[in-house]
Parts: structure tokens; sequence; C-alpha cells
């Protein structure tokens, strides 16, 4: 009796909330294999595996749906930030995706068929679409026009104003225009477009993240992570200073870029490292003149998703590229010294081989985040036992 109590208890506790600023790995993709994860969307937790099939989960990953079946690997998923259950989805070379309802059903995009889409950004009256034929832009995400910069392969795109007029910012891939990163503007929402000539390191523009409206000003802040690192601008991406490159924030390349709920100067930066191993998880407080590493359980971050929360979930995927080990990770940043994982996850990088069922070792029992219950439990039942023979033995003398 005393094992099953503890052990129900521990259970409920797990289930009722995630141990603060502490990582804990979940379970890997169904069918993921060995190739890293590169689309993850919270509202609604979904997750593109590379066989181009959309996965949701209403449990926080702990069990995975799938909603939609694909031939092409996902590259980016986008919830809207003004249209509760509007979700789009693009994907390396098979075009885009729209859902209405949070994520459960599917449809094609029309006018994206064919395109690699790598990124959307929202506006209040627009989407747009970053594409390997330059931007496209809908209103209502399913139905696409063509909107300019069609012989240039966008990587990067971001809305910094959401109000008419809209204005856009892009960045490329190449080619380098008089050895600057190729970077353009539209501020009529994509009519028209012309070229900015930012002095900022590096060869094509990673991501590109517009921020929250600050206290005082319209300038939204805007974030770009090129290959060599990490930038802010307060004018509209004619300007930018350099964020990294300090103590803390190597030069490296970074994919991953996200605010804090409305808070201008909060935000998260993550880097895959390129392969050179400098990747990381890195927050900061005051707008970039400080960062601290929440120090992931591997460095090479490959998709971030942040809900919308003052104390936010963090749901993250990373890739070790030495064994193609691919792995999804949550952590509940309360502001606190970072934990090591409780929880090791599945690894998707076995291939052919068939997993064990939990519990089918000693050193699985061993893992359990339970096992220190449990042994409480049977110390218990230990003890009982014990007290019940030197009874019987006091009555037989």
């Amino acid at each position: 009796m005393a094992l099953w109590v503890i052990a129900f208890a521990a259970t409920n506790a797990l289930a009722d909330a995630l141990p603060p600023s502490t990582w804990v790995g979940l379970k890997s993709l169904p069918r993921q294999g060995r190739t890293a994860i590169f689309a993850l969307a919270v509202e609604r937790l979904i997750a593109g595996n590379s066989e181009g099939t959309l996965l949701r989960s209403t449990d926080g990953a702990s069990t995975w749906t799938s909603v939609h079946t694909g031939k092409a690997a996902l590259t980016t998923i986008a919830f809207s930030p003004f249209n509760s259950g509007f979700v789009v989805a693009g994907t390396r070379g098979s075009g885009g995706l729209v859902s209405r309802d949070g994520g459960s059903t599917w449809a094609v995009a029309a006018g994206l068929e064919g395109r690699q889409v790598r990124v959307f950004s929202f506006s209040l009256t627009i989407v747009a679409a970053g594409t390997d034929k330059g931007v496209f832009v809908s209103q209502d995400g399913s139905s696409w026009q063509q909107s300019g910069l069609a012989n240039r392969s966008i990587d990067a795109l971001a809305v910094t104003a959401i109000h008419v007029p809209v204005r856009l910012i892009a960045g490329s891939d190449g080619p380098l225009t008089a050895g600057t990163v190729p970077m353009f503007q539209s501020v009529d929402g994509g009519l028209n477009w012309s070229a900015l000539s930012p002095a900022i390191s590096g060869t094509f523009v990673v991501k590109l993240v517009a921020g929250p409206l600050p206290p005082v000003g319209d300038v939204r802040p805007v974030l770009a992570g090129t290959n060599a690192g990490l930038f802010a601008s307060t004018d509209n991406g004619s300007s930018f200073v350099a964020l990294s490159g300090g103590s803390v924030l190597p030069s490296t390349d970074y994919t991953q870029i996200a605010f804090i709920t409305d808070h201008h100067d909060r935000f998260y930066a993550a880097s895959d490292g390129g392969g050179s191993g400098a990747g990381g998880l890195w927050r900061t407080n005051d707008g970039g003149q400080s960062f601290g590493s929440l120090v992931p359980p591997m460095r090479s971050i490959t998709a971030l998703a942040v809900s919308n929360d003052e104390s936010p979930f963090l749901y993250v995927a990373t890739f070790r590229p030495s064994d193609h080990v691919a792995a999804l990770w949550v952590y509940r940043d309360t502001g606190g010294t970072p934990q090591g994982p409780t929880v090791s996850p599945t690894s998707a990088a076995s291939g052919g081989r068939t997993s064990r069922p939990p519990g089918s070792s000693v050193f699985d029992i061993l893992t359990w985040s339970q096992t220190p219950y449990i042994g409480l439990g049977l110390g218990a039942l230990v003890v009982v036992l014990l007290a019940l023979l030197a009874n019987t033995r006091g009555r037989r003398r």
C-alpha cells in the first residue's frame, strides 16, 4: 500500500507541472529517423518530421497524432498572433499548408505549389511568405500571389509595422552586393521593394524577427541572425549593432530568435553552431546588453517554440551531428539557474533497431524519474515486513 500511494502521488506531481528552470526530455517524433527537426510551433504544439508529416500534441508532447501526411520535409510552422487557430506551414519544394482549427486539419495553400517555403510573417491584414522565388503575400493564407524579389531566395522575413501601410524586411542568401549582406525592405505591404545596406558581418541572413513596440516610440526592435552573428536594429533595419562576439554570445550562426510575450527587451537567441560546436541557447532581459546561457542538454539547436507566458515553456529540438541523434526537450523558464535533464529523450537515431519498452531492463528502471519515490515505498514495505517478523518471533518465545 505504501508503494502504491507514493508512486501514484509522484505520477500526479509530474503531470501537474514541470519542474522550474529544468530541462526535461520528451519522446521523439514518430518516424523521425536520422535527421534534424526544423519545424516547431506552440499555441497548440505542432511539429513536422523528416517524412513530410505534421504531428500535433495536446498533452505537452506525451503523445503525438498525425494530422497531415505529405512527401516533402517541413521547414517552418507559424501561428498567427492576430487570429486564434490560424496556422501555416511551409515545405521543402511542395509549397505551403494552411489550417484554421489550430492544426487539426490542413489544406494546400494555392499559389505556393512547387515552392520552397522557408518563413512566414504576419500583419493585421496580410500574411507574407519567404520562398526560393521571392516573397509571396496572402490575405487569408489560402490564396497567395507573388509580391516581389522573384530572382531572390528569401530565407528570413519579418513584419516591422503591422498596420497599413505594412512594412516588411527580408533577408536573402545571395548573391552579395558590394560586400553587404543582401537585405530588402517594403513600406507598402510588398508592392515595391528597395535594397538595404546594413554594415553587418556574414554572407546571408538566417533569421529576422521584429519584437513588440517599446513603451516609448513607434519603431519595433528588429533582430537579425546571420551565419556570422546576432545583430539588433532600432531604425527598421537601416543600421544594426552587433550583440554577439562577447564572452558569452559567440560569433556563430543564429537560426532561432523569439521574444518573451510583449517585452521588447527580453528574448531568446539560439544557434545550431553550424557544425562548429559553438551552438547553444541564450536569454537576455536587457535588450541584448547581457546574455545568460540556458545550458541546453545538446548545444546544436535546430528548432525553438516559445509559449506566450511570463514564465514561458520552451520546446526545443536539438541535433547531435556526431551520431545523428535528434531530440526534443521542454524547459519552463522561471528565471532560475538551469538544471540538467530529469529524463533522457528517446533517441531518434536508432534506425531499424526495435526500441525496448520502458522498464525492459534494470538500467531503464533506474533512470525513471519516479525511482526515488518507488525506493521510499519499498523501504517502507521492508520496515513493515521486518516489524511483522519481529512480532511473530516475540510471540513464539
